[in-house]
């Protein structure tokens, strides 16, 4: 099965690749801003939101091995559910760390300063990660994949995240509401935690159920 204008399945998985470096590069970036930006305004999702694209910087690795060794498919999915497994743990830890940090700043009243950059860095995400996330799916549609199907769930996810994230700081940034930040880091929990329980049950982004 092909795509319009692609003639071979090495064409679209030459593309996959490129569209996994692209990944690994943006979130690495991503989670570098937001951690930074985060800790200097005191912004529980914003640290929160960088955590996140670390996570996917490990989803995305584990998809460029899987592109680029397919025709190894008993240690692909022996290394993938390894892979799955430090992934939900990741993502439960972070949902942990969210509520712990996002109630203590709540109980003790702690106002995050506003954060010019991360509104910034919400706002990119909030734009490329659709794109991104349509780009994979027509991959995966013209290789028949359903596990690059799925990798494209992850974009989407950050997508939502970013739109959370932005609602909290602009609050904030607009308004003087310093709750909104913690607030919308617990937002963020059930989706992350979630995420989780599916990861170690094998049913995220990397489940190597398709080709």
């Amino acid at each position: 099965m092909t795509s319009p204008g692609i003639t071979s399945r090495s064409d679209l998985v030459r593309r996959g690749l490129h569209l996994e470096y692209f990944t690994v590069a943006w979130n690495t970036l991503e989670a570098l801003i937001s951690i930074v930006a985060g800790f200097i305004a005191g912004s529980v999702a914003l640290v929160a939101f960088g955590a996140d694209s670390l996570i996917e910087v490990t989803s995305g690795a584990t998809m460029l091995w899987r592109l680029g060794h397919d025709s190894d498919s008993a240690r692909r999915d022996g290394v993938e559910r390894t892979t799955l497994r430090i992934v939900g743990v990741l993502f439960v830890a972070l949902a942990l760390y969210i509520v712990y940090e996002s109630c203590s700043t709540l109980i003790l009243h702690e106002a995050p300063k506003g954060s010019i950059l991360g509104i910034a860095v919400a706002v990119a995400s909030l734009i490329a990660m659709p794109l991104l996330a349509q780009a994979k799916r027509r991959v995966a549609a013209g290789i028949g994949s359903r596990a690059m199907h799925a990798d494209s769930k992850q974009a989407d996810f950050c997508a939502y995240l970013s739109a959370i994230l932005l609602g909290g700081l602009l609050l904030n940034a607009a308004l003087g509401w310093w709750w909104a930040d913690p607030v919308a880091g617990l937002i963020m929990v059930p989706i992350i935690g979630k995420e989780g329980v599916d990861a170690l049950r094998g049913k995220t982004c990397c489940d190597c159920g398709g080709n």
